[in-house]
């Protein structure tokens, strides 16, 4: 008995990394299709209320696409517009950087008993070497260019083909399961589309929110480029728990290299605390919902493993996926402990100052 047990623990660790090893070996096809999938049901509401009004779905479908390719570009154009602006001070955050490499090299010298001379040939060696592959890191970038360019024609796509044969495609899931069945699993297929449309609809209205909380704070402080620091702090709230920190440590740094002293330092961080508060007990209850109810753990482990089997694209979309996967979880009998591990702790004490205000937001 034991010994069958055993195997059986076996069989199913040799399952899952033949998953993963599927997923990490199969990225370049299934990260457009997954990043379509998810986009589709972002847009379907849309797509269903124009297609309401008599027009063709073909040509709903085409108008929710301009609109994705109209917001992104914007978003592009405004990132540009501030890098532009970031440029003229690049001279003086390199001088920053000469002088923090100075001070670097001192202290390891210091600590480790290591010459200087010996730490700066060091780093001119890997200077060299890194000018001597400059014609390489020019191939390399070219090389991302065009795939990006590839993958962002091939996800409009599939956006439009997945819309476009939504019936099709939902029927096809429905001739899978028993006839007693079929309308159990037509609402598991709703309920999954609702969870994605909520969380991505809600996190694009948090992060518009974030991008003004963010330019007020920094333009109080007097960072410099605070529009361009707002909007990256902002776009990098689509990974939880690590864009956020990371926004605002380059933020952090933007500020010391163009002559921010610890006042400003703090203040940046101070807007960080205000902000991260205002986000976490007012704007994600009332903006993103109670769709995704995924617990801080099981959050942190879908992100950590979405960077390993796809990288970054993995970990934007780990969560939109562990959200529709605990949809399924929850309606089918024999998986409902896994939904149960992966979601959120409800908590008997539902009072409180912090469930007040919830409260007083939920009613107006």
């Amino acid at each position: 008995m034991r010994t069958s047990s055993l195997t059986k623990a076996i069989q199913i660790l040799i399952l899952f990394f033949l998953v993963f090893a599927g997923l990490y070996i199969a990225k370049p096809f299934l990260v457009p299709l997954t990043l379509a999938c998810i986009i589709a049901m972002l847009f379907l509401p849309l797509s269903l209320w124009m297609e309401k009004k008599g027009i063709n779905r073909g040509l709903s479908i085409l108008f929710c696409i301009i609109i994705l390719v109209v917001v992104v570009a914007g978003i592009f154009t405004a990132l540009t517009w501030q890098v532009a602006g970031f440029t003229e001070d690049m001279s003086q955050m390199q001088k920053y950087v000469v002088e923090l490499e100075k001070k670097l090299l001192h202290s390891i010298s210091s600590q480790f008993g290591i010459a200087p001379q010996k730490l700066q040939e060091l780093v001119k060696q890997q200077q060299s070497s890194g000018a001597s592959g400059a014609g390489k890191m020019a191939i390399a970038v070219m090389s991302l260019s065009t795939g990006l360019l590839v993958d962002t024609v091939l996800v409009l796509v599939y956006i439009f083909l997945i819309m476009y044969s939504r019936t099709h495609l939902k029927q096809f899931i429905l001739k899978l399961v028993p006839g007693e069945q079929k309308e159990k699993w037509g609402k598991i297929i709703a309920d999954a589309s609702k969870v994605a449309q909520q969380y991505l609809s809600g996190l694009a209205m948090m992060i518009a929110m974030l991008w003004v909380m963010y330019g007020i704070g920094f333009s109080i402080i007097g960072v410099k480029n605070a529009l361009f620091f707002a909007v990256i702090c902002g776009l990098f709230e689509i990974v939880p728990f690590v864009g956020n920190i990371t926004g605002t440590a380059l933020t952090v740094i933007g500020a010391l290299s163009q002559g921010g002293d610890s006042t400003m330092v703090i203040g940046i961080l101070l807007t960080y605390g205000t902000i991260q508060f205002i986000q976490t007990y007012i704007l994600e209850p009332l903006v993103v919902g109670a769709q995704v109810k995924i617990n801080p753990l099981f959050t942190i482990i879908a992100i950590v493993i979405g960077e390993l089997v796809w990288g970054v694209p993995g970990m934007v979309l780990a969560i939109p996926l562990v959200g529709i996967a605990k949809v399924f979880f929850d309606n089918v009998e024999s998986l409902r402990p896994y939904g149960f591990l992966i979601g959120e702790e409800k908590r008997k004490n539902n009072h409180g100052f912090i469930n007040t205000i919830k409260g007083w937001f939920n009613r107006a």
